[in-house]
C-alpha cells in the first residue's frame, strides 16, 4: 500500500484541506497581490540566508569537528570553547552583540569608513550573515567531532596500510565518511536554521517575518498574514527534507 494512502494519512490529509479550503472563503486575502513584489523578496532573502549560512557554517564546521578530534590540545582546546561558547547562548543574543556591539565599533575608524567595505558594513544584512554563520557552525561543529570519531578505525588504517597520505585519507575517506554520517543530523540543523532566520528582523533584516509585520502594521489584518508566513516556512522545510532524503536514499551507509 502507498504511504500516502493510509488511513491516518488520508485523516490528515483531509483536516489539512478542510482548513485551506476554511482559510480560503472565510478570511481576508485580498492584500496579497498588493504585497506580493514585498513578499517575493522576503522570500528570497530567507532563502539566500539559509544557503549562504549553512554552506558557509558547514565549511567552518568540518576543522571545528577535526581539529576536536586530532588536535593539537590547544587547537582542541579553542574549537571546544567556540561550539560551548554558541550552543551555551542565545542566537538572539550572538545577533545583537555582533550588530551592536561589533558593528558600533567601525565607524570609529576612518580607515574603514573610507574603504569600499563601508557602503556593506552600514547595513544589517552582513551581520546578519556572520551571526547565524557562526551560529550554524557551532551546532554543526559538535556534530562534525561525533561523526569523525564515529568512522571505524580500520578503514582509516587501512587506508594507511596501502600507503596513503593523511591528506589523502582525509579527503577520500574520512571526510566523505562523516558527512555521510552527520546528513540525517544536518538536515536536522538545516531546519532550525530556516526556523532562526526570523530572528534577523530585528537588526532591520528585510526577510519573510519582517515582511509580514509590515502588512500586518499597514492593513491592521492580524492572522492572514500569519498564517500565510507559517505556510511558507512549512513549504520551505518540506523541500529540504525532500533534498536531504533524497541524498540520504542515495548514499545508504554500511559500517563494517
Amino acid at each position: 500500500m502507498n504511504i500516502w494512502l493510509k488511513p491516518h494519512r488520508i485523516v490528515l490529509l483531509l483536516m489539512a484541506l478542510a482548513l485551506v479550503v476554511y482559510a480560503g472563503l472565510s478570511m481576508q486575502w485580498d492584500w496579497v497581490p498588493r504585497y506580493s513584489g514585498l513578499l517575493l523578496h522576503g522570500i528570497w532573502m530567507t532563502i539566500a540566508l539559509l544557503i549562504t549560512t549553512c554552506a558557509l557554517g558547514f565549511l567552518l564546521a568540518v576543522p571545528l569537528g577535526l581539529f576536536q578530534v586530532t588536535g593539537p590540545k590547544p587547537l582542541a582546546f579553542a574549537c571546544r570553547g567556540f561550539c560551548t561558547a554558541i550552543r551555551g547562548t542565545p542566537l538572539l543574543l550572538q545577533l545583537w552583540l555582533i550588530y551592536f556591539g561589533l558593528g558600533s565599533l567601525f565607524p570609529q575608524f576612518p580607515e574603514i569608513m573610507d574603504s569600499f567595505l563601508w557602503p556593506y558594513l552600514r547595513q544589517a544584512w552582513p551581520y546578519a550573515l556572520l551571526s547565524l554563520t557562526l551560529s550554524f557552525a557551532g551546532y554543526e561543529g559538535e556534530v562534525m567531532r561525533g561523526a569523525f570519531a564515529g568512522v571505524p578505525a580500520g578503514e582509516l588504517e587501512a587506508a594507511h596500510a596501502y600507503g596513503m597520505k593523511r591528506m589523502t585519507v582525509l579527503r577520500r575517506i574520512w571526510l566523505p565518511r562523516a558527512i555521510l554520517r552527520a546528513l540525517p543530523t544536518l538536515n536536522g540543523e538545516v531546519v532550525l536554521q530556516l526556523k532562526s532566520t526570523p530572528l534577523v528582523a530585528t537588526i532591520t533584516v528585510v526577510e519573510s517575518y519582517a515582511v509580514t509585520s509590515t502588512i500586518r502594521q499597514e492593513t491592521f489584518i492580524i492572522y492572514e498574514p500569519l498564517l500565510l508566513i507559517s505556510l511558507i516556512y512549512m513549504v520551505l522545510t518540506a523541500i529540504s527534507v525532500v533534498i536531504f532524503s533524497y541524498f540520504e536514499k542515495k548514499v545508504p551507509v554500511h559500517d563494517v
